[in-house]
């Protein structure tokens, strides 16, 4: 352990990642960091030879760590610490290992409307402002107000909504540049009966579209301008469609075919691979270019 600084938290070397990902997949890290908290977090980065490369990894709902692992660091912002969420007024804070959806829930008991739609993202706070999360009709941009986070050298840098130059899933700041701390909501004063309904419909309304007991990744593809991601696949015919490269196969579900599953024994090499054939298959058929919403992160093996 000499070459890494000393930690109040996790470090686990050689650590197999797939374990940590909803697709199960993937190879090991060189290290894996579970800081104690921001303050650990910082002395780390600080302490960190500059040219060891970081990654962040939140719940591991919408990456796929390829086979042959990834190099330097990732750091996993799991436990109590990084999942505060407190409420003020119409205002909600929330640290970056937050999930979405408790953010959701912890904003309709306080009241405040307008965070509803995170109950329907399966990821972390940090991923959501990494990203501009966002599904039926609503974005993390509608709703931020701040969010705070250290460099790669471990110095706090603070951003506001403007600063992140939001577009449709897509901020301007580079992913790995910055790790997000914790973020800053307003929403606006509600029934919290009426919040929870919508938090219910929405919760319900992906239990029966998304294959969310599955191992899957979430949205495969961004949709492109004027189409639907899920339609282009499917009309395409890769709905239900096993595709090995060099392991047990995977294919895009049977009940929403914009989402990617591993039905068992896939490798990465055969998620991934499945990907860019419907990418290659969609842009020869219809000209339409698919981009990808899921992170690939690591060497292939």
């Amino acid at each position: 352990m000499s070459s890494y600084p000393e930690v109040r938290g996790k470090l686990l070397l050689n650590e197999p990642l797939g374990p940590y990902t909803w697709f199960r997949v993937g190879g090991a890290v060189d290290a894996l960091f579970i800081p104690a908290d921001a303050d650990d977090l910082a002395d780390f980065l600080k302490a960190l030879d500059p040219a060891v490369p970081v990654t962040v990894l939140g719940v591991g709902s919408n990456v796929i760590v390829r086979d042959g692992g990834v190099e330097g660091v990732v750091i996993r912002l799991a436990g109590r610490p990084w999942a505060q969420i407190t409420t003020e007024g119409d205002t909600i804070t929330a640290g970056a290992g937050a999930l979405d959806s408790m953010v959701a829930k912890a904003s309709a008991k306080a009241g405040i409307g307008g965070l509803e739609f995170y109950a329907g993202i399966p990821g972390t706070i940090g991923g959501a402002l990494t990203m501009n999360a966002g599904c039926y009709g609503a974005e993390t941009k509608d709703v931020l107000v701040s969010a705070w986070g250290l460099t790669r050298s471990g110095e706090r840098v603070d951003y506001v909504l403007a600063d992140f130059g939001y577009t449709y899933r897509h901020s301007v700041v580079p992913e790995n540049d910055i790790i997000w701390v914790e973020a800053v909501y307003r929403g606006t004063p509600a029934d919290p009966e009426t919040v929870t309904a919508k938090i219910n419909e929405i919760t319900s309304r992906r239990e029966t579209t998304q294959p969310i007991r599955e191992k899957t990744g979430g949205s495969t593809f961004k949709n492109p301008e004027g189409h639907s991601s899920w339609k282009l696949v499917d009309e395409a015919g890769w709905r239900g469609k096993l595709h090995v490269v060099n392991g047990g196969g995977a294919m895009f579900s049977e009940l929403h075919s914009n989402f990617m599953i591993n039905p068992g024994e896939a490798t990465a090499a055969d998620i991934e691979g499945l990907g860019e054939a419907v990418r290659a298959d969609v842009k020869a058929k219809t000209g339409v270019q698919l981009d990808w919403e899921i992170k690939r992160i690591g060497r292939k093996g």
